[in-house]
């Protein structure tokens, strides 16, 4: 399982660089086509609405730490992480604690079917 934790970890990390958020192909091999996220705002976003929406935006900075994987099933994986993101456009940090679900795909590939990340107290 450790070996697993260190996939997902690099993948979810992978995710936070500038140049794989402003690539559409990237992001699409990367995102499962039933794809569900739930911003910060509450709102609920599909795998199409994030494709048009971070390639076009600034990428924030973002920190994470304490990860911890729980196994859902033989092909499924929650990811659950503390976040520090900085946004150009904000003068200060926000802090988060983060979920993703990851599921391998028919061609062993892991991909990212879910997102949250809840806003905390700085930690």
């Amino acid at each position: 399982m450790e070996d697993l934790k260190k996939v997902l970890i690099e993948l979810e990390e992978y995710l936070f660089l500038p140049e794989v958020r402003g690539s559409s192909i990237e992001l699409a091999q990367l995102i499962s086509d039933d794809f569900i996220e739930i911003g910060a705002s509450g709102l609920r976003f599909g795998k199409a609405n994030v494709l048009r929406r971070l390639p076009n935006e600034v990428a924030p900075e973002i920190i994470a730490s304490n990860y911890e994987l729980r196994m859902l099933g033989s092909d499924t994986a929650q990811l659950l992480y503390k976040a520090k993101m900085s946004k150009a456009e904000q003068p200060s940090p926000v802090y988060s604690h983060m979920c993703s679900i990851w599921r391998q795909n028919s061609r062993t590939q892991w991909q990212m079917i879910y997102h949250q990340g809840t806003i905390c107290a700085p930690f």
